[in-house]
């Protein structure tokens, strides 16, 4: 018997390590726009806007100067909108026993699936113009869509990365 609280496995394993992760990322959708770079853009939009506003006053097509109020106000609500919907994030772990994957949306709601590593393949959907398009954990008759907010390029690295600490799992049984 060996020392410690638990048996010795048969094979030599720590019972403990099981439960711990080989693979752990927190996967962020692409967000090309920050706070600096939003002022930026609503202040350059708002600038030929009021410009062009002011051009049409005087040329007197008043009216249009307020579709350019309307504009902006729509261009600054859909970058709000992105902004927000950035803050969604997804959770992947993967340990010998099971793979974690939680979604979280940006209010908060939390989704999970859980998988057993020996029974899971991923799926790849590839274009020759933009890369991988879609990656999936496969399982019996589930499939998922993993990292579904990340540009093509992290897509392909976090499915490197998913195949290594799968190929890991599957060579530890």
């Amino acid at each position: 018997m060996a020392s410690g609280k638990h048996p010795a496995h048969p094979d030599g394993r720590d019972p403990d390590s099981l439960d711990r992760a080989l693979y752990r990322a927190t996967i962020r959708p692409s967000n090309s726009l920050g706070r600096r770079g939003f002022r930026i853009v609503m202040g350059g939009c708002c600038l030929v806007s009021v410009a062009t506003s002011v051009w049409c006053w005087r040329m007197g097509f008043w009216p249009i100067a307020g579709f350019f109020g309307l504009d902006m106000l729509a261009l600054y609500a859909a970058l709000r909108v992105s902004a927000r919907r950035g803050l969604s994030f997804e959770e992947v772990a993967i340990s010998q026993l099971e793979i974690l994957l939680a979604r979280v949306s940006h209010r908060g709601e939390r989704r999970e699936w859980r998988f057993n590593p020996l029974w899971t393949r991923l799926a790849t959907v590839e274009d020759d113009e933009y890369g991988l398009q879609r990656l999936s954990l496969v399982s019996r008759r589930q499939e998922v869509v993993v990292a579904r907010d990340a540009s093509p390029d992290e897509r392909a690295r976090i499915a490197a990365d998913l195949s290594r600490a799968l190929a890991q799992v599957k060579k530890g049984y």
